[in-house]
């Protein structure tokens, strides 16, 4: 596991030199498994995060906001009424486990001063952040609730003294001294079982080691003075493998290496780009199983439509038996099932079927009205087909981008513009809250020579760069009848080079259903050629003029 007792004791110090005395003003709970804290500190206001998601725990300082529920939940409103405006006395990590204790002060219902400590325990599957009353010892609450059928050494229920998980049968890294690394063993693994507070990478990293005690002594000396370099090892995919606040040998040749100024981070980064804790794929499951539930009654729809259309347009032989009867109405007589007659057309013969039902001139009637039924039905089914095919190529949009999409807002506001359409329902909003405007936030990139590039997240914030933000001048590029974003490049008076188009058309494959493929077709246009019908699909636009490039899917250098 990443986040082992290293840097557990290098994020307590990290979080206790920038949050100790701090203030907490706002308490969120964005999902069930996760908390943020709005702290206000001396050096301005800090954002701390917590999950105990069990493919990306942590604990660490984040910039920007994660979205809110409409309703706050329960543990949420109970950490406001027990810790907002509390102070934060100190941050320590207790023992050399993988918990941060977080020590407060805040005022109760009477306005007496009490002592609260708000305990994150990243532990695998056991997870939690408790909330405890220091006087008493006992739990007020959890983020995870424990009964002692689930656990029963160990019930984590408010109103039961809380204690800490049972100590492994090992020696802290902190406390082992040079005799215990020696005797640990000649493996990773029996280094693993000795020594306590270090992950697998770590113990293979300490194996390597000639003078185990004195690199474990360094290290952290490095914590305690917060003189370390955290990195992020990423693959040839740039996903990531590992991180931590050392270098780890097996990681450097293998592995590109990224390293961050604070633990924070890199962290973030770790997390955030790893696929199997990458928590987008979860909140996309439901819309793109909605979408894709959308599509195949839509291909269904359009099956069925093209079957009518070709039947409608094989109908001449309605008309022809229309006028054949109406020639031939001398030989009929009420009550025949059907007959035959000689095609004026080609001298062949022809057997028409008859209702006996009715008169031989009421049989003539219907053949003439069935045709002109069917000729009114490919008037009809054509528009439908091409309202039909309209409906797929926006689902199959919204479907990119929800494959596309690199974090949690950007599959918020997928979920808004489905709502908006008819998709899927709309989510009960609690009635005192009034939806917000939309505002664009695509994403910013810039080529080799300087030119700045926007890429659309979603249709409603294509239709906004496109139609709104961009000049006329500017250049619009899009992937030749594949579904993706819309690509804007900034001219700013200047003229557009080769290069910048170029590396803009494949920032629009990369952000598209083609970014897999190769030689993908991408036209370019200038923005004034782009046009809106009236009544179209969020996304959808029409434009002449344009040219098309072959490029392969990717981003530009300086900004991987």
């Amino acid at each position: 596991m990443s986040f082992d007792g290293i840097a557990a004791r290098a994020m307590a110090k990290e979080l206790s030199s920038q949050l100790t005395l701090g203030r907490i003003d706002k308490v969120y709970q964005p999902e069930h498994d996760e908390l943020v804290l709005n702290i206000h500190t001396r050096s301005g206001n800090r954002r701390l995060y917590a999950t105990v998601d069990s493919a990306a725990a942590s604990i660490r300082l984040i910039e920007s906001s994660p979205l809110n529920p409409p309703q706050p939940l329960s543990f949420c409103m109970l950490l406001r009424k027990h810790l907002q405006s509390g102070r934060i006395v100190s941050i320590e990590q207790k023992d050399c486990e993988r918990i941060i204790e977080f020590n407060m002060e805040t005022l109760n219902e009477l306005g007496f001063t009490v002592s609260r400590k708000l305990i994150f325990e990243i532990m695998g599957k056991y997870n939690n952040i408790i909330l405890v009353d220091m006087q008493t010892g006992k739990i007020i609450d959890a983020i995870r609730r424990i009964s002692i059928d689930t656990n029963r050494p160990r019930a984590i229920l408010p109103g039961h003294r809380y204690d800490y998980p049972e100590a492994q049968d090992k020696i802290p890294f902190s406390e082992a001294t040079r005799e215990d690394l020696e005797q640990a063993g000649d493996t990773w693994k029996s280094i693993l079982s000795h020594i306590g507070g270090i992950s697998p990478a770590f113990a293979r990293q300490l194996l390597i080691e000639p003078d185990r005690y004195g690199y474990l002594q360094q290290v952290i000396r490095s914590i305690d003075s917060q003189d370390f370099v955290p990195r992020v090892y990423v693959d040839d995919s740039d996903t990531p493998r590992e991180f931590h606040i050392v270098p780890l040998q097996e990681y450097e040749e293998s592995c590109r290496v990224i390293t961050f100024p604070t633990l924070s981070e890199a962290m973030g980064f770790f997390y955030e780009h790893k696929k199997s804790s990458n928590r987008v794929n979860q909140k996309s499951h439901e819309l793109v199983r909605a979408v894709n539930k959308a599509l195949n009654r839509s291909y269904l729809k359009q099956q069925r439509l093209k079957e009518d259309l070709l039947s409608a347009e094989n109908s001449e032989d309605l008309r022809l038996y229309g006028e054949l009867l109406t020639a031939n109405m001398h030989r009929m007589v009420s009550g025949m099932k059907e007959i035959t007659v000689t095609n004026y057309y080609n001298g062949e013969e022809v057997t028409i079927p008859l209702d006996p039902r009715y008169s031989p001139n009421k049989n003539a009637q219907n053949y003439f009205k069935r045709y002109g039924k069917a000729k009114t039905a490919v008037k009809e089914k054509g528009i439908q087909i091409e309202e039909n095919q309209r409906n797929i190529d926006y689902l199959e949009s919204v479907l990119t981008y929800l494959e596309n999409a690199e974090d949690i807002k950007e599959i918020e506001e997928l979920r808004t513009e489905l709502e908006e359409s008819g998709v899927i329902r709309r989510r009960k909003q609690n009635g005192s809250r009034r939806r917000r405007k939309y505002q664009a936030d695509p994403r910013k990139f810039v080529t080799s020579d300087g030119f700045t590039v926007l890429v659309g997240k979603n249709n409603r914030e294509n239709d906004v760069l496109t139609l709104q933000i961009a000049s006329r001048t500017d250049y619009w590029l899009h992937t030749k009848d594949i579904p993706g974003s819309h690509v804007i490049v900034r001219t700013e008076g200047r003229e557009i080079s080769e290069t910048a188009i170029f590396e803009a058309a494949s920032l629009a494959a990369y952000y598209s259903k083609a970014r897999t493929s190769e030689n993908v077709p991408v036209d370019y246009v200038r923005v004034k050629y782009v046009k809106k019908p009236s009544g179209a699909r969020p996304g959808m636009v029409i434009f002449t003029n344009n040219r098309t490039v072959y490029v392969s899917p990717g981003l530009p250098e300086k900004n991987r």
